[in-house]
C-alpha cells in the first residue's frame, strides 16, 4: 500500500515554502498515540490515561465516529496538558473541519496536494502519508511539516537512512506496524517522532485495562527519551 499519485508540477520550490515545525511538545515528546475507536467519547479516559503517563502528542482518526464533534471537548479538558491532531485525512474538506474543530495538526495517509496547500496556506503542522521516495520528496516540497512514511513496518529504519541520502534535509516519521521495539532504530534513524497504535493501546479502547495502558504508555516513554537522549550523547 502506497500514497496517492502526485501532480509534481504543481509542487512549489521546497525553498519557496514557509514550513511548520513539529511543536515543542512533539520535539521534546517524539511520541504520537494513535487512537481508534467505535465512538468519540471513549477516546476521554484513554488520553487522560495517556497524558498521566506523560504521553504529549495524541491523534485521534477519522475512522472514529464523532471525531469532529468531539475534539472540542477534548481541547478544552486536555488540551493544555497534550497536542490534538486529527488523522485519516483524505480530502480538503475534512481538512477544513479538522482546522475548524481546533485540530493541533493534520496527519493523512496519502499525498494529495490540495490538503497540504490547505494546511500549510492555514499555518497547521501536517504530516502527509506516503511510501516512495517520489511521493514522499513531493509532499515534502509541497511544504508538510514532515512526511510520514507508511506503512512504515514494511520497510524499517533502514528506508529513512537511505532516503536522507538524496534528500538530506528530509523530515520523516514512521507510522503503521511500528513496535515498542523499533523505536530506538527509527530515532537513531532521524524521525522527527514515532507514531505507535496497537502496540500501544493495546484493548484500551475496547474497555480493556487501564492501568495495564498505563503501564505501557510509561514503558513507551521511558523508550522514548532514552533513545532520544542516547542520540544526544
Amino acid at each position: 500500500m502506497t500514497g496517492a499519485s502526485v501532480n509534481l508540477t504543481s509542487t512549489a520550490p521546497a525553498a519557496a515554502i514557509e514550513r511548520r515545525t513539529p511543536s515543542d511538545l512533539l520535539r521534546q515528546n517524539p511520541l504520537i498515540a494513535v487512537l481508534r475507536a467505535a465512538r468519540a467519547t471513549d477516546y476521554d479516559r484513554v488520553v487522560e490515561v495517556l497524558a498521566d503517563a506523560g504521553v504529549r502528542s495524541i491523534e485521534l482518526t477519522l475512522s472514529t465516529l464523532g471525531t469532529f464533534e468531539h475534539l472540542p471537548a477534548l481541547q478544552a479538558s486536555l488540551g493544555e496538558r497534550v497536542e490534538i491532531g486529527i488523522g485519516t485525512i483524505v480530502s480538503a474538506d475534512q481538512a477544513r473541519r479538522a482546522i475548524d474543530a481546533g485540530a493541533d495538526y493534520l496527519v493523512t495517509p496519502v499525498v494529495d496536494l490540495e490538503v497540504i496547500n490547505l494546511a500549510v496556506g492555514a499555518g497547521t503542522p501536517i504530516y502527509a502519508g506516503g511510501l516512495t521516495p517520489t511521493e514522499l520528496y513531493s509532499a515534502w516540497a509541497a511544504g508538510v511539516t514532515a512526511v510520514k512514511i507508511f506503512p512504515a513496518q514494511t520497510v524499517g529504519s533502514a528506508y529513512a537512512t537511505h532516503l536522507r541520502g538524496p534528500f538530506p534535509d528530509l523530515q520523516f516519521l514512521p507510522s503503521g506496524g511500528v513496535g515498542l521495539a523499533d523505536v530506538p532504530a527509527w530515532l537513531r534513524a532521524g524521525a522527527v517522532a514515532v507514531s505507535l497504535g496497537g502496540p500501544l493501546l493495546g484493548d484500551a479502547l475496547d474497555g480493556g485495562s487501564l492501568v495495564a495502558l498505563a503501564d505501557r504508555a510509561r514503558r513507551a516513554v521511558d523508550v522514548v527519551r532514552e533513545a532520544r537522549d542516547g542520540g544526544r550523547s
